[in-house]
């Protein structure tokens, strides 16, 4: 009897240890161009110098843009050193427009980075009615911007060509939904696409280390 439950003893944690072998075993998740990610064709210029651009075309209206922030956020974070970071807003109606005009006005007054957030919080969260440039020109004045400063500046020669340049980059790029997420002016990838929005972090990943990867002196000689 002894000697029976020792046999199965061991063949349960051989089993065992198969399992956990398969586990380690496992390939990695295979990512496949016109499937989980879309190649640019011709590739769009980025803004970010050397750096490898990491660009969400995103919309304060858009409530998956909102749903997705946390995930932009861990995007972020995650980046080496030799990626950047940086959003564009996309203007697909006229309702959409003030809020990318509002972007461009923050950025130029410096106040972006404490207000992205609490504008989607103020819209999705709160449900307060900001639907014209004068409507957030009251919620910036809220964050300590001069509302007549912040208004003036919406209408800027700097924020008009921010705007067409980003309408611009969506067109080129096949942007058709928010949020996506532009590679390095390269490639186009979306939740959808991806599987989900944590997948799309890792497909992120991949795709920016795949760009260093091909910009290293040993990829150029091969």
């Amino acid at each position: 009897m002894l000697k029976r439950l020792g046999f199965l003893l061991a063949g349960l944690l051989a089993v065992t240890a198969c399992s956990a072998a398969d586990k380690d075993a496992a390939p990695a998740k295979t990512w496949e161009a016109g499937t989980h990610y879309f190649v640019i064709d011709p590739p769009q210029a980025t803004a970010t110098g050397n750096k490898i651009e990491v660009l969400e075309v995103f919309s304060y209206a858009c409530p998956h843009c909102a749903h997705f922030q946390p995930y932009a956020d861990q995007i972020k974070q995650a980046l080496p050193a030799y990626a950047q970071f940086t959003y564009m807003p996309a203007i697909f109606n006229a309702q959409w427009e003030p809020y990318a005009r509002a972007f461009y006005t923050a950025q130029s007054l410096g106040v972006l980075d404490q207000t992205h957030q609490a504008l989607f919080d103020a819209l999705h969260r709160d449900h307060v009615p900001l639907r014209t440039i004068e409507d957030l020109a009251g919620f910036y004045a809220q964050h300590g911007v001069d509302r007549a400063k912040f208004l003036a500046a919406s209408g800027s020669f700097e924020v008009e060509s921010k705007l067409a340049r980003a309408q611009e980059i969506v067109r080129n790029a096949g942007v058709d939904g928010t949020p996506s997420v532009i590679v390095n002016g390269k490639y186009r990838v979306t939740g959808s696409s991806a599987g989900g929005f944590p997948q799309l972090i890792e497909l992120v990943e991949f795709l920016v280390k795949k760009e260093h990867a091909a910009a290293t002196p040993a990829a150029k000689k091969q």
